[in-house]
């Protein structure tokens, strides 16, 4: 019987796996954008960190300190949500209480 249970366990171990696969594949490819000033500053990435997209408006090219400054906080909203994404769409997969780092 005790046999019976390891088996099934397994299966389903197997299966959480596969569906953990399928989403940090779909991760990979889901992008979000951080934006800085109303939009003087966007950058889109994916979730899994890689960035794809920066657009800078004209009007913050005059000072470089300040368009560093939105650089950064663009960069770390885009970090943020694409971190909001991973969690929210791998949290149904987990048992209660574990976190995994994605």
């Amino acid at each position: 019987m005790m046999k019976g249970g390891m088996g099934n366990m397994m299966k389903q171990a197997q299966m959480m796996q596969a569906n953990m696969q399928k989403a940090q594949a779909e991760l990979a490819v889901t992008e979000v954008e951080g934006v800085a000033s109303n939009g003087m500053v966007k950058i889109t990435m994916t979730c899994n960190n890689a960035v794809k997209r920066v657009f800078i408006d004209e009007a913050a090219m005059d000072d470089r300190e300040t368009l560093e400054d939105l650089m950064l906080i663009a960069l770390n909203d885009a970090r943020a949500k694409a971190e909001a994404t991973s969690e929210a769409r791998m949290k149904g997969m987990m048992p209660a209480g574990l976190k995994l780092p994605f």
